[in-house]
């Protein structure tokens, strides 16, 4: 029996990460999403146009709004969200993603209860929090896409600087899916070379600091729009390594109950991936400054995550706890709405 794979956004994350798989042959695709009427069903049917000539058996189909035929997933990869709109506070987005993913979860687990489920959606960190608790799902069945990207950035970056093949070069970052990630050139190699020995500490530090404003940078050069190509590449990866159970490690967003000092809390960190999800989280030895990064990146998410739950007493678009505006509050519901019933993606 073919295996499937659910996309729960057809944007262009979605899309792109849908159409490298069904390249790969190795599973059947839902697309389920769109801004509009027949969106996902046009995209589907484009990609499956494209099957004679690239020589794959994938099955893809795609839906506005309709579940039914994402039940059996193996893979369920959520994207669907929003981007910060005119009226909308940072506050407003992370509520209003952290309903779209928890109502969507709700929908599809019940079809597919032995899914592995991958997040796109940012805030990415929190955004698997929501995704975790709707799901009941144990945690090794929940994973954040962000170090796999935000690792292909920098090992880019290195690759560049140094003119070799991005090949050769081995990258680690560890934390939080934003500006407070860790890049780890202590652990990055460029053909067992540590990158250390090939790099001063002045243009590490540039390659980081640019490794960390990666997804801003191509905000800025686009204008509109964001980041879709690599994000879609991280996300094949992972669900290659799943579906032929790789053993692969790879940096993920994995809910930590006492590992690197974290408990209770999904961040950043290497584990092997294969047929059961996270099958085990790899920890390495951190000098204190190093640690030090890699708690205050946690702690970042640790205040998203406090405020999804409402544990700090603020409310969206209302930093001083006062409440939102009405007319902003009616918008932000109505855009919410909108997105929950057609899993537009948000981008990277």
């Amino acid at each position: 029996m073919r295996k499937k794979i659910t996309f729960l956004g057809s944007g262009n994350v979605g899309s792109t990460a849908a159409m490298r798989l069904a390249e790969l042959d190795l599973a059947d695709i839902v697309l389920v999403g769109g801004v509009h009427e027949g969106m996902s069903a046009g995209k589907a049917l484009d990609m499956d146009e494209a099957s004679p000539l690239e020589k794959h058996h994938s099955r893809i189909s795609g839906y506005t709004n309709r579940y039914t035929d994402t039940e059996g997933s193996d893979i369920i990869v959520i994207s669907a969200g929003v981007a910060r709109r005119p009226g909308m506070s940072r506050d407003d987005l992370l509520f209003t993603n952290r309903d779209i993913v928890h109502s969507l979860v709700k929908k599809v687990v019940p079809g597919s209860p032995d899914a592995i489920l991958i997040l796109v959606t940012n805030p990415l960190d929190a955004m698997c929090h929501v995704a975790l608790e709707a799901s009941g799902f144990p945690r090794n069945r929940v994973i954040g896409m962000a170090g796999v990207l935000d690792s292909a950035r920098f090992a880019t970056f290195i690759s560049r600087e140094l003119n070799v093949s991005v090949e050769n070069v081995c990258a680690f970052v560890l934390g939080g899916h934003g500006d407070t990630m860790v890049p780890l050139p202590r652990y990055t190699c460029v053909a067992g070379i540590p990158v250390t020995e090939l790099l001063g500490q002045e243009r590490l530090d540039a390659i980081m600091e640019r490794t960390r404003n990666g997804g801003s940078e191509i905000v800025s050069l686009l204008k509109v729009g964001s980041a879709y190509y690599a994000p879609a590449c991280a996300v094949k990866e992972m669900c290659e390594a799943i579906l032929k159970d790789k053993k692969k490690i790879m940096p993920c967003s994995a809910y930590l109950t006492g590992e690197y000092g974290i408990r209770d809390l999904f961040v950043g960190v290497p584990v092997k991936l294969g047929s059961d999800g996270i099958e085990d989280i790899i920890e390495v030895s951190l000098t204190g400054e190093e640690h030090e990064a890699l708690e205050r990146s946690a702690e970042s998410v640790r205040t998203l995550v406090r405020i999804i739950r409402g544990m700090d007493g603020k409310k969206p678009d209302s930093p001083a706890g006062s409440g939102p505006r009405p007319r902003a509050q009616t918008r932000v519901k109505r855009i919410r709405d909108e997105v929950i019933g057609q899993g537009t993606c948000i981008p990277k």
